[in-house]
Order: C-alpha cells, then structure tokens, then sequence
C-alpha cells in the first residue's frame, strides 16, 4: 500500500512538474507580442466588438455598410453606443427620417486609407469622406478630434482599415 501511494505521489510530482514547464513555456510565448492579421472587415469588427450597435445600425440605414465592408482603407472614428447614448433621442430620430443627413454624420467619421495612432497623432486635421475636415490635437496623452471627443481606443485593425474608438458622436460643422 505504501509503495502505491509512493508511485502515485511520483506520478502527481511529475505531472505538476510538467505543467508548470508548460506554463512558464505558455506565458514566455505569451509575453511575446505577436502581429496577427485581421479576418474581419470594419463592419464585421464593429458588429463583433459589442459597443457599437447603434452606429451599425445607423450604417445599414444609411446604406454605408457595404461601402465600409468593401476594400477600403478606411479610417474610422467608431463612437460607441455610450457615445450615441448622450446624442438627444430627438436628434437621432431626425437623422433616422434624413438619409442624405444621416450619410453626412456618418461619414464625418471616416477618413480614406489606414490612418493608425502612429500617424494621427502627427496630424492636425484629417479629411473625412463627407468633405470636411477633424481638427486632430493632442494634449495631455490623448488625443482629440474637434477638440472635445476623445480617442479612448486606438487601432483596432480589420481587413480594410483600422477603428479608432471615440467617445462622442462627430456633427459635421454647417457650410
């Protein structure tokens, strides 16, 4: 009984022993960062990111989605639902009942090409697909578009551009 309990305890230690060779292993590996290439276009990350049902859904209606699933680049300034969120219901659904109005907010959101942190935060503007240009600035480590939304997130890459997460919803200043 002793000798089985004595090659149990053997066979426990040896395979503690080996899963802790692997985990120190696993998280060497994981300490290690790795470019993985994106399998999702904009809309498709957006969808599958969770935080932005309104501004998918607001991108169907506007019929943009499969302009933003197509080859791109495409730059996009994505505000999430909290974002949405301190937008007047009474504003979105006047958005909601003007297409051409609708396609204008939205595309004040996008700038053409892969425009990544690296490269915004050397910018001072940047040209959006509805003819008006953000005002870029960085202060205090973040950065700025129009000089109150925030970027809180940067770069999250898809197959056809990259997201850049804000905190409020762009309105296009009036011609």
């Amino acid at each position: 009984m002793n000798r089985i309990r004595a090659l149990t305890a053997a066979a426990l230690g040896a395979v503690l022993l080996v899963a802790a060779v692997s985990t120190a292993g696993a998280s060497r590996t994981a300490a290690r960062p790795t470019a993985m290439k994106p399998s999702m276009n904009i809309v498709q990350t957006a969808i599958a990111a969770g935080q932005f049902t309104t501004l998918v859904k607001l991108v169907k209606a506007a019929g943009l989605a499969g302009t933003l699933s197509g080859k791109g680049p495409f730059t996009v300034f994505a505000p999430t639902d909290a974002a949405f969120a301190k937008v007047p219901k009474k504003t979105l659904n006047a958005l909601m009942n003007n297409k051409a109005q609708l396609r204008q907010v939205l595309l004040y959101h996008v700038t053409s090409g892969r425009v990544t942190a690296a490269k915004v935060v050397k910018l001072t503007s940047a040209p959006t697909l509805a003819g008006k240009s953000l005002a870029v600035s960085v202060r205090g480590g973040g950065v700025y578009l129009n000089r109150t939304t925030k970027v809180v997130q940067a770069d999250v890459p898809a197959t056809n551009g990259v997201i850049h997460v804000v905190n409020r919803v762009l309105i296009p200043p009036a011609s």
